[in-house]
């Protein structure tokens, strides 16, 4: 069983995959009188039809325990998805590129740092949110509107993949 390595989340590695969501390295702007950055479109929210809507939701994560044998991936073919950590607690990202079926050897691991969001593209496979604390919410951006937008692909036994954030901690 092929173990994923786990990246740092950087703009570059997951642009791929969608938006990192952060204001290290970002532009912005000032306004209220001076007293305020605006960090502008750090992220598009994308949906597929013209009556879509933007939704903002808050999901409250329970963390998975490790090492966690991952076995599916999920896409939204008709919008994205962002989720922006609430309380600054790191928490893994999982992703495979946008195609008709995910590739598990083309499945990457990222741990974001909890001052960083993501924003999966439409059609990008990803695991369900992994929460690292015991606890965890996080705001969510994704569309709302007709028709089917989650599709789910389980692997067969041979292409699981492990996931052990803790192995590879020690490894460093």
């Amino acid at each position: 069983m092929r173990t994923l390595q786990i990246e740092p989340l950087t703009k570059d590695a997951f642009a791929p995959f969608g938006d990192v969501i952060e204001t290290a390295g970002s532009d912005y702007f000032m306004i209220n009188n001076g007293s305020t950055r605006r960090y502008h479109q750090l992220a598009t929210v994308q949906t597929g039809l013209p009556e879509d809507k933007a939704i903002i939701s808050i999901f409250r994560a329970q963390a998975l325990p490790m090492p966690l044998t991952v076995r599916m991936l999920e896409r939204h073919p008709l919008g994205s998805q962002a989720f922006v950590p609430l309380h600054g607690k790191s928490f893994l990202v999982v992703v495979a590129p946008a195609s008709d079926l995910p590739d598990a050897d083309q499945v990457r691991a990222f741990l974001a740092d909890g001052s960083q969001g993501v924003n999966y593209h439409r059609g990008v496979w990803h695991h369900p949110i992994l929460a690292l604390a015991p606890e965890d919410d996080f705001l969510v951006v994704d569309r709302s509107g007709a028709g089917n937008n989650c599709d789910e692909h389980f692997f067969d036994d041979d292409q699981a993949m492990r996931l052990d954030p803790q192995q590879q901690a020690d490894e460093r």
